[in-house]
């Protein structure tokens, strides 16, 4: 089954920053385009950031621009999501997931391999 893994959440105060990882082990990255989604609890579950397969378009929901970075080392098998000056509304879990090739706007429905998600929890 192919699935991704999220890695790099964690507990950190407003203003600072985390790095989350998501990789594969059962397959390339490289045909893939890559989102990250999160979910905070009461709420839908929401595009954040995508990276195309070629690593040249990014996209990044208003809520995250300018402080959020996505990017991928292909020799790596992984994308990465920088994340700074966090806020508290940032807290969710996060999850990454793939599909081919092109972002198709961050919609949900057409990702799959869907990892378990890591937690990011933002507060003083």
């Amino acid at each position: 089954q192919l699935q991704l893994v999220e890695s790099g959440g964690g507990l950190v105060q407003p203003g600072g920053s985390l790095r989350l990882s998501c990789a594969a082990s059962s397959f390339t990255l490289d045909y893939y385009a890559i989102g990250w989604f999160r979910q905070a609890p009461g709420k839908e579950r929401e595009g954040v950031s995508c990276i195309g397969s070629n690593g040249n378009n990014t996209n990044y929901a208003d809520s995250v621009k300018g402080r959020f970075t996505i990017s991928r080392d292909n020799s790596k098998n992984t994308v990465y999501l920088q994340m700074n000056s966090l806020k508290p509304e940032d807290t969710a879990v996060y999850y990454c997931a793939a599909t081919a090739v092109y972002c198709k706007g961050m919609r949900a429905g057409y990702f799959g391999a869907w990892g378990l998600g890591t937690q990011v929890t933002v507060s003083s």
